[in-house]
């Protein structure tokens, strides 16, 4: 394992998790073989895959914004079937209602009684499609789910399954018959990532596999980890540690986003808490107890950039989010005593 200077309270070990149980095999074993089985019916994407593990094993919800038919709905799927957990498909449109998501009371004639049935919001995966679609009252459903975990129906509160992810997409902007989604709802998704179109390469590759009906359905893959495992390694991601340092650094970071010039609305203090989080599950997917630099840097983008807003004169001349925080993190200085723990390039 590698040795980092100038991190006392980190000591050379093996890389296990001594005290924390014994495990079949690595948990960043068991990680690299659920991305490798999500890669055989998602070509070519793996770092879109690495990320949304993050994002998850982080306890995030992730926001997938591309064109339509680049694989959004399989790799939903085949995430839940990795982790042998239950998949749910909410598919958003302009007509439905809040009861439509979360579910409802009807009346049950034969025990004279109102019964509750639960919504397509009550699984571990959830995909909801084409979320700017539907209008702000029922995006609006997913706001307790995602924050609290749980949905408020008929006066009563009702706990969603554990562990809960929802992956939700939006078509771009612009596309007619689009809402744009309240900035309290953007800032509760850990990430933001794109899938992006296949290279060539890849989708030939995946047209071979059709011609040849050798495509897996994401439904009938086996399970890497049964959902206690998947559990398990959310809990113990939030034991890596971080080095006290890296946090006025992360902090200095994220308030400039509030005071820049270029920015009408910066980063909120669930990102901070998000950045690092996801900055952990980085570390643990490598099998590392500790954070380096280099895995809040990584992250940085997919979890800050979509929870900036552009002052309308800068957007118009060119500037993007993504771009005023790679500005900011350029000008913010590591802190000598964390520098020496990056990686070599």
């Amino acid at each position: 394992m590698t040795t980092v200077t100038k991190y006392e309270r980190w000591p050379e070990d093996d890389g296990g998790w001594s005290g924390l149980g014994d495990w079949h095999e690595p948990p960043e074993q068991l990680l690299a073989r659920m991305r490798d089985k999500i890669g055989t019916v998602l070509f070519g994407k793996e770092e879109v895959i690495s990320n949304v593990l993050v994002a998850f094993l982080a306890g995030g919800h992730v926001l997938l914004e591309d064109v339509p038919g680049v694989g959004k709905t399989m790799l939903a799927r085949a995430f839940a079937a990795v982790i042998g957990g239950e998949f749910k498909r909410i598919q958003l449109t302009a007509d439905m209602q809040p009861a439509d998501v979360t579910g409802g009371s009807v009346w049950d004639g034969r025990n004279g009684s109102f019964l509750f049935v639960p919504g397509p919001i009550m699984a571990n995966v959830v995909l909801a499609d084409e979320l700017n679609r539907t209008p702000p009252r029922t995006q609006s459903a997913l706001l307790e789910a995602m924050e609290e975990r749980c949905v408020t129906t008929d006066g009563e509160s009702r706990r969603l399954p554990d562990p809960f992810m929802l992956i939700a997409t939006q078509n771009p902007w612009d596309y007619e018959g689009t809402f744009a989604l309240p900035e309290a709802q953007t800032d509760r998704f850990m990430m933001r990532l794109s899938i992006g179109y296949p290279s060539r390469e890849h989708e030939t590759r995946l047209l071979a596999a059709l011609a040849d009906n050798r495509m897996i359905d994401p439904a009938a893959m086996k399970p890497v980890v049964a959902v206690e495992e998947w559990r398990r390694m959310q809990r113990e991601c939030k034991t890596v540690h971080v080095h006290p340092d890296l946090l006025p650094y992360a902090v200095a970071i994220v308030s400039e986003t509030r005071s820049a010039a270029e920015l009408e609305a910066g980063a909120s203090p669930r990102a901070s808490r998000d950045w690092l989080r996801a900055a952990q599950a980085c570390a643990y997917m490598e099998g590392r107890r500790f954070v380096l630099p280099d895995d809040l840097i990584a992250v940085a983008e997919h979890v800050l950039a979509h929870r900036l807003t552009l002052q309308p004169s800068y957007a118009a001349s060119g500037h993007t989010a993504a771009s005023v925080l790679a500005r900011i993190m350029r000008e913010t200085p590591l802190p000598a005593s964390v520098s020496s723990g990056r990686r070599r390039r």
